[in-house]
């Protein structure tokens, strides 16, 4: 559910899971306007709906709109999942975060949260989902880094004290000693500019990851592969976030086969 929705890999996710568990079911697009959400939302129950994942621009306004919303998606601040109960209520969940760190396990199986800190760059509603995964599995420190400084300063008042905002000018410096890099804009995406980050500071042995999944290989990657920096596709953390969503509606946690991951590419 979302305005637009026709870009969305998530159909081609979940109808071949769909398949794989021999289900009866089917996972098709919905184009909602804005103005329209709450009927739609309320119109699931009445049209058979095990739920529905949510998009731009709808995964904030429908927080106020379902029954009850889990305390890690209230955290995030942000929805993209519903599930219909059996009474017809609509629970709303987040599953970008539970996406997230899977795709790091996924690239770097040996990868520790506690191994040193971590710069994040944006302060958008992606980054509120990186923030809250990497605090919940242990990372030490966390330094966000945006544009505009404002909005970095206010995501880290609010994740708490471990969390600290870096200025723009900064960001460069900020990568020494970090263990983790993650660009949560679109820097990078086809018909964006590159990511603007010179990586000369950043320890070699750094993991670098990239939530934009189109191209698959962004410039930041591109640039952390050329020195020897081991990687996490964009691709990972929508597969894995799928899961989860999709485990919620049918009670299956599915595989991110990589079947799976080549049939997706295929539509990049």
């Amino acid at each position: 559910m979302g305005w637009p929705v026709a870009h969305s890999r998530s159909p081609l996710i979940h109808s071949h899971w769909i398949a794989q568990y021999g289900l009866r079911g089917a996972y098709v697009q919905l184009p909602v306007r804005p103005e329209d959400l709450e009927a739609a939302l309320r119109g699931l129950p009445k049209l058979g709906f095990a739920g529905c994942n949510l998009t731009i621009p709808h995964k904030v306004a429908a927080l106020a709109l379902v029954d009850r919303v889990e305390p890690l998606a209230q955290r995030i601040g942000a929805i993209n999942t519903v599930v219909v109960e059996g009474d017809g209520s609509l629970t709303g969940k987040n599953t970008d975060a539970f996406g997230y760190l899977h795709s790091l396990q996924e690239a770097q199986p040996d990868w520790r949260a506690d191994a040193g800190p971590a710069l994040v760059i944006g302060a958008g509603g992606a980054a509120r989902a990186v923030l809250a995964a990497l605090l919940d599995a242990g990372v030490p420190e966390v330094r966000l880094c945006n544009r505009s400084p404002d909005k970095a300063q206010a995501l880290a008042r609010e994740f708490g004290p471990k969390v600290c905002a870096v200025t723009w000018e900064a960001r460069a410096q900020a990568l020494s000693g970090v263990a983790l890099l993650v660009n949560t804009t679109s820097q990078g995406m086809h018909g964006e500019p590159a990511l603007d980050l010179d990586l000369s500071a950043l320890p070699p042995q750094a993991l670098v990851s990239d939530i934009v999944y189109v191209p698959r290989l962004t410039p930041l990657l591109a640039a952390a592969l050329t020195r020897g920096n081991p990687v996490a596709y964009g691709l990972g953390m929508l597969i894995h976030q799928a899961r989860a969503a999709f485990e919620a509606w049918f009670g299956v946690l599915p595989e991110a086969t990589p079947a799976l991951l080549l049939e997706v590419q295929a539509t990049l």
